[in-house]
């Protein structure tokens, strides 16, 4: 189905308060973890959408998966998801960690680049 851009518009504010808000929850809770996006492209929503969890080193994003926090990272974006009205049922394929160390690294710390790149790779 088509979204007009005033639904396009809608979506992506509610999706903007509760990210923030499974954001804010995160880094309170998870140690090394600094922020998150979401990419979608909305000619192919919901299936399209990307949030990606970023951490401040690839050590404090290994350390947080070892430890499990991935299963709390997916509870809160399926419940800001919900909250959003969005429904998808495998969230966990909708998820990616990364880190601004690798960023910094592969891409000169340029975000647009490498999550241009994740998006082309199918990750």
């Amino acid at each position: 189905m088509l979204l007009s851009k005033r639904e396009q518009s809608q979506i992506e504010r509610r999706l903007i308060t509760t990210l923030t808000k499974a954001c804010e929850t995160a880094k309170a809770e998870i140690v090394g973890f600094c922020w998150l996006i979401h990419e979608v492209d909305y000619a192919l929503f919901p299936s399209s959408l990307m949030v990606v969890w970023v951490f401040d080193t690839h050590a404090s994003r290994s350390q947080a998966l070892a430890c499990g926090q991935d299963k709390r990272m997916l509870e809160l974006t399926t419940q800001a998801l919900l909250e959003a009205g969005i429904h998808i049922s495998q969230v966990l394929a909708h998820l990616h960690f990364d880190s601004e160390e690798q960023c910094r690294q592969a891409n000169a710390g340029d975000w647009q680049q490498r999550l241009a790149r994740k998006r082309f790779a199918g990750s």
